[in-house]
């Protein structure tokens, strides 16, 4: 059986931290600015974190854990590395 393959696109458009928060650039801040206000251009500027909701729907896209801005560090496990086990 092949390899599942992630979504290059969905990939191309976020980051991944490493304790798996989703991190993305706001929409509505590319093009057609003259009749935003400054202040909400301003507020656009800045990346974001993916909700609960819609960090479950990339799971299916990437076929890996992640989490959203509302769960804890704990929501996902991680293996430890090999210098961290205790022998």
């Amino acid at each position: 059986m092949p390899k599942n393959k992630s979504h290059k696109g969905t990939l191309k458009r976020i980051r991944i931290t490493r304790t798996g928060l989703v991190k993305h650039k706001s929409g509505a801040s590319g093009h057609l600015r003259s009749h935003k206000s400054g202040k909400r251009l301003r507020r656009l500027r800045h990346s974001k974190f993916m909700s609960n909701p819609e960090a479950k729907r990339l799971e299916r896209l990437l076929f890996r854990r992640l989490r959203g801005r509302e769960q804890p560090r704990a929501a996902i496990r991680r293996s430890p590395a090999p210098n961290r086990t205790q022998a």
